[in-house]
Parts: C-alpha cells; sequence; structure tokens
C-alpha cells in the first residue's frame, strides 16, 4: 500500500473518519444486540480468514464454473455515491475501481473464491499462479493462449513489461508500489524515469521477457507473496499499442469480459459486451449480462430507498461498493423479503486508537487506556451490531492468521470496558502522564467517538484533551511525526489476503516517516526482525511469523487498542441472480451475476 502506505486503506478510512461511510451487517443480524451476534459473527468470520493457496494450471484454466440458475441477457444497474477517481489500471487502489477492474481488465494472476471462505490465487492471463525458483527470488509466468485486447490484439510478454514499466512513470502516482520497490528500491523512478516509453528499459536482470510467452521476474530477495501481489487491480495489463500515458485514464482498453462504451466522469459509466473475451481462457469471470449501466451521484439513502422498494428497474440493481443507509437497518432486517436480497460480511478495516509512541511512553497507561476504552459504546456510534463487532485484536477476521479467541485485554469478555483493571495500571503513574490530547475529525462521526473516549478514559482518571482535525486532512495531520497528539482513532485493512500488508505499513520501523501509515511511530527491534524473518517464508511458515509479531506488538509494545472490526451489509434487487459476499474484496461478487429474467 504505496511505499507502504496505503492509499486504498486510506481512502477508506478518511471516509469512516469524515462519516461518509455507512458501516453495516454482518452474520445473520437477528437483532442489535453486538454482543449476542459477537460469538456467531466470529465463528462466520472464521470462514473468511483462511490462507491462500496458488492455483496450477489446471485451477487457472477456464471456463469458470457455470453458477446455478444463471441466464444470459439484459442490464444490470449500479447505484454508486461518487464517481471513480481513475480508471487507468496503473491509478487503481481504491475499491470501487478495484470492482470496476474485475469486469474489464485482467492481470496476469486472480484471485477465486468458492463462496466458503476458500480463496486462491489464479493465473488470469498466465497458465499458473507462477512458478518460483532460486528460493523464491525468481518467479516465471507463462501467458495462456488466445488472450486478446478489446481492439483483437493478442497479448505478449511485451505488453506485461510495458504494465510493469509504465508504473514507473511520473503520471503514475495513485496506484500500489509493491511490485516497482521489490524490482527497483524506493528511489524505483530515478530507474527508469519516464516508465519505458522512450528507449531505455529495466535490465533482463530484473524483468526478462526472453520470448513472446515468458515473463520473468528477479528479486534481491524472496518475493513468496508476488502472485497475491499481481492480483491487485493496480497491475492489470496495458496494452502497449493503445497507451494514451495520461489519457489512458479517461479512455482504458478492456481484456476483460466488458467493456467501456461510454463514460461520462462523475456522472454515469456504460459497459458492454467485450466480444474478444475467451471464456475458455479465464477461470474466475463471467458474461452472463449484456452490459452494465452505472449511475454515480446517488446517496447510500436513495439506494437503499429505491433497492427495498424494489421497482422497475431496481429490480435488476445492485449496490456497487455502498451499504445499507444506517436510519435504513431497520427496514431492511424487518422485512424478510428485503432482507434475503443483502450481502452480509466483514470488511478487512480495524479501528483502533493510535497511541503516539513518541509522546505516551509510558506502557502502564497505554495499557490502561486499552482496558478502559468502551467499544460497545463506539459501536453503537457506528450503527450498533450492523456498523461494527469488538474488536480483541489487531487483525481483522477477514485476515488469514485471524484469533478470534485472541484476546489479550478481554475486550470480548468487558467490550463497555474494564474499569477497575485500569484503575489499578494508573494507580502509580503521576497525574502529568495521565492527561492526553485525542485528536478527532470535525464530523457528527468524529464528535460522537469524541464523547465516547472522553467518558471512557474519564472513568479511569484520565484527563482527555480533545482536539478538532479537519476531516479533510484528518491523516495528514496525524501523519507528521512531529504532531501534537497523543492519540487519535485510524483503521487498516490489508492489500491482499496477508498478515504481512498489515503489520509491515503499521509497524514496522523502517516505515516511520512523515506522511507513513506507521501513525504509532513503533521502531521495535524484535517487531523489524519477525517482519524480515517473515517475508522471506512461504505463506503457511510465514502465518506463524506474524502470528508471534502480532502478539508481541500487542502485548510487549501495545502501539494502539483495538476498538472494532468494520462490516459490510449490502442490498440488491430481487431480480439479481448469484448474488454473494465477496472474501476477497469484502463487496459483492461482481464476476457471477446474471438477471433472472
Amino acid at each position: 500500500m504505496k511505499s507502504l502506505t496505503s492509499r486504498r486503506a486510506r481512502a477508506i478510512v478518511v471516509a469512516l473518519a469524515a462519516g461518509s461511510l455507512a458501516l453495516t451487517g454482518c452474520s445473520e443480524n437477528k437483532g442489535t444486540n453486538s454482543s449476542a451476534n459477537s460469538k456467531e459473527d466470529q465463528k462466520k468470520a472464521a470462514e473468511q480468514s483462511k490462507a491462500v493457496s496458488y492455483g496450477d494450471a489446471k485451477a487457472s484454466a477456464g471456463p469458470a464454473p457455470e453458477v446455478p440458475g444463471a441466464k444470459s441477457g439484459g442490464t444490470v444497474t449500479v447505484y454508486q455515491e461518487a464517481g471513480l477517481t481513475h480508471v487507468d489500471p496503473g491509478q487503481i487502489y481504491v475499491s470501487d475501481a478495484g470492482q470496476l477492474s474485475n469486469l474489464i481488465f485482467r492481470g496476469l494472476t486472480n484471485f477465486s473464491e468458492d463462496g466458503k471462505g476458500n480463496v486462491s490465487v489464479v493465473g488470469d492471463i498466465a497458465t499458473d499462479a507462477g512458478k518460483s525458483s532460486d528460493g523464491g527470488k525468481t518467479w516465471t509466468f507463462t501467458l495462456k493462449d488466445g488472450i486478446k485486447d478489446q481492439n483483437g490484439n493478442e497479448i505478449t510478454s511485451a505488453d506485461v513489461r510495458h504494465t510493469v514499466e509504465r508504473t514507473y512513470a511520473e503520471f503514475i502516482f495513485d496506484g500500489p508500489t509493491y511490485l516497482q520497490n521489490w524490482l527497483s528500491g524506493p528511489k524505483y523512478r530515478e530507474a527508469l524515469p519516464d516508465g519505458g516509453f522512450g528507449k531505455k528499459h529495466l535490465p533482463d536482470s530484473v524483468l526478462e521477457t526472453p520470448d513472446d510467452k515468458t515473463v520473468i521476474f528477479h528479486f534481491d530477495t524472496a518475493r513468496p507473496d508476488l502472485p497475491q501481489t499481481l492480483a491487485m487491480p493496480g497491475y492489470s495489463i496495458v496494452p502497449e499499442k493503445t497507451d494514451t500515458k495520461e489519457k489512458y485514464d479517461k479512455a482504458p482498453v478492456a481484456l476483460g469480459p466488458y467493456k467501456i462504451s461510454e463514460y461520462k466522469v462523475g456522472k454515469s459509466l456504460k459497459l458492454v459486451k467485450n466480444d474478444q473475451w475467451d471464456p475458455k481462457t479465464d477461470s474466475v469471470r463471467h458474461q452472463y449480462v449484456d452490459g452494465w449501466d452505472f449511475q454515480f451521484g446517488v446517496t447510500e439513502s436513495t439506494q437503499t430507498k429505491r433497492l427495498i422498494s424494489d421497482q422497475g428497474d431496481s429490480k435488476n440493481a445492485i449496490q456497487f461498493t455502498g451499504s445499507v443507509d444506517a436510519t435504513q437497518i431497520q427496514d431492511v432486517i424487518s422485512d424478510p423479503s428485503v432482507n434475503k436480497r443483502t450481502i452480509k460480511g466483514f470488511q478487512p478495516y480495524v479501528m483502533q486508537l493510535t497511541f503516539n509512541l513518541d509522546r505516551v511512553k509510558n506502557k502502564a497507561v497505554r495499557d490502561a487506556v486499552t482496558y478502559a476504552v468502551n467499544s460497545k459504546s463506539l459501536i453503537a456510534g457506528e450503527g450498533g451490531a450492523y456498523g461494527g463487532d469488538v474488536a480483541p485484536n489487531l487483525f481483522a477476521p477477514t485476515l488469514p492468521g485471524y484469533e478470534k479467541d485472541y484476546d489479550p485485554y478481554g475486550r470480548l469478555k468487558t467490550p463497555q470496558g474494564n474499569i477497575e483493571k485500569a484503575k489499578e495500571l494508573l494507580k502509580d503513574v503521576p497525574a502529568a502522564e495521565k492527561k492526553l490530547v485525542f485528536a478527532y475529525g470535525n464530523t457528527e462521526q468524529g464528535q460522537k467517538r469524541k464523547v465516547a473516549i472522553e467518558d471512557a478514559l474519564g472513568k479511569v482518571g484520565i484527563d482527555v484533551v480533545s482536539k478538532e482535525i479537519d476531516s479533510a486532512s484528518y491523516y495528514q495531520q496525524i501523519g507528521e511525526l512531529d504532531n501534537p497528539y497523543d492519540m487519535y482513532i485510524t483503521g487498516w485493512g490489508q492489500d491482499w489476503p496477508s498478515p504481512g500488508t498489515v503489520v509491515t505499513p503499521i509497524y514496522d520501523g523502517d516505515q516511520v516517516a512523515k506522511g507513513s501509515s506507521n501513525y504509532s511511530h513503533i521502531n521495535d527491534p524484535k517487531v523489524q526482525e519477525l517482519i524480515k524473518k517473515a517475508l522471506t517464508q512461504e505463506p503457511t511458515e510465514a502465518a506463524k511469523t506474524w502470528r508471534d509479531a502480532h502478539h508481541y506488538i500487542l502485548e510487549k509494545v501495545n502501539p494502539a487498542a483495538p476498538l472494532w472490526y468494520t462490516k459490510q451489509f449490502q442490498l440488491y434487487g430481487s431480480n439479481i441472480g448469484g448474488a454473494r459476499y465477496s472474501t476477497e474484496s469484502s463487496y459483492i461478487d461482481v464476476t457471477r451475476l446474471f438477471l433472472k429474467s
């Protein structure tokens, strides 16, 4: 998540801080009592946190398994509040464009799901998830036959090379940078300042294309997560022949089952079938409907009202990345005919009260705050059981390696806060150290959080000095290394299903810098040692190391108090078929939808 600072995650959490993202629903949602649903929610979440596997050639071969009852024809209407910031793959790092990407773009690899929580990485335009050698430092991909762009041009290894090299260009600034950093270091732009558009290219010792069908990546250390990295929308293929540089962001070329037929930025987007897409080459996507009609500027309140009424085009409509409006949740769950048309599941985001370790140096104080905070009260401000669930630790339920019973501070047993334990920890702490400056966003949501934090910590004798921050610059201000705040609420979600995309960007001491996502400024030698070890291990081995790092961070350092896990609750029309929750995206799975009639 960019120079390991995630714009994708940041976009989400800024929305959270601004109160513009309605967080809702999970599991069966039979009531509004978070505690009552907690055990069932955690059980369901376990299905979402299974380790990712890498698929072979058989798993990567198309066509994708047929969706029961699927029919062809018709147009899906998409309700979306905000327009798309980018449609150039290299610039894509937020969830709305990521959803769109799976309809119109393809990469070397992609994520495949079975609807039971199992996620694997398969070859997309590659024949498999990749073959590693040299201890994981070298990865080789072979391209499938019959992969063409919407213009009928066959995709070759030169297009893959071009896709990688163009991410070095100055005009690509909003996409992921994992691959560039791994290949050329943090100053990767200096290695290829023109993004490969001129005569200079990456050397074969870094990126090799010995023939039209073969792509070989060479790294200076093992990169076991590469197949997952390449499955990110930001590394989708951009054909070299049709790359228009900056202009590509308005009219990209498709490889997926659909292509753009009309795009009015911020207003509407229409997709039609891409007749050059061959289902026999795709093990994930379908092309059941004739097209997609995106309507931007439709608020979540209006989306919910339309989908509840289920009239006209609304029968064929979905929420793309929006959620059921918090004020209409009861209208949805109280009507069985409406509630059955919902997608429910945990999102990958953990909301936490982050401590500025440069200022809050006494661990007893940090531990006391962690015991004292009232998750139940905070969740109530997010929509109750449909807005979130109590977080006992710093790993989201969607993350491989999540431990539902790992609760070192007793958050599940005392979600309203353990006042006596907190007071005991603070009894010998000087008064000056019990005065903490809390930063919060200047929104209605931020105000609710402020009240909840002040109330909980006031009960244990902590003097909270609340400082209001403009929500638009919230993360910019707490991202300053010398910021004047002791604590602030932050959130994070993984870039792909690996603890490495959580631990590294948030808790890696090497990431302590202005604007970095290491908002606590944690820089612990033991954590650094574990991160370095995990990054060179295969996913199964790495999972154990990431678990050790997680335990050490939370128990021995405690840079942040876990507060709540966010949830997703989406609604769709009665004529939509094939709808299911996507474990990987945390939204409705758009790869398999059809219209029933």
